[in-house]
């Protein structure tokens, strides 16, 4: 029984081992200089605005909660295409129904205001 298990039990150690030199590595080799710069936070080559405790707007929610929505979609949509011809009218029935889910989410996210922005 255990027989079955030793190629994925070599492939795991292979690769917390592989992980753990490259972070060995990567530590003993970098240099270490800091200065105030690099020690900043960084948000895509702006100056931080505001203090971390700082409310978020529900947008970023919503737009947060839209890209879930279509990313699950996504990743449910492509093995069900693969087998569309084995799963024939339930598949499709199956599919309509989560669609029409997904279409209520993205009705009530437009409805909301978070595709329209300042």
């Amino acid at each position: 029984m255990i027989r079955e298990y030793v190629p994925l039990l070599m492939l795991v150690g292979f690769v917390v081992v592989n992980a753990a030199v490259m972070i060995g590595f990567s530590y003993v080799l970098s240099p270490r200089r800091r200065t105030p710069v690099k020690d900043a936070p960084y948000e895509s080559g702006m100056p931080p605005l505001g203090g971390t405790r700082d409310r978020f707007s529900v947008k970023f929610y919503l737009v947060a909660m839209m890209f879930i929505v279509f990313d699950i979609e996504t990743v449910f949509m492509i093995p069900w295409a693969s087998a569309f011809r084995r799963l024939g009218l339930f598949g499709l029935v199956e599919m309509g129904v989560f669609m029409l889910i997904l279409a209520i989410g993205l009705v009530y996210i437009w409805k909301r205001g978070a595709l329209e922005w300042e």
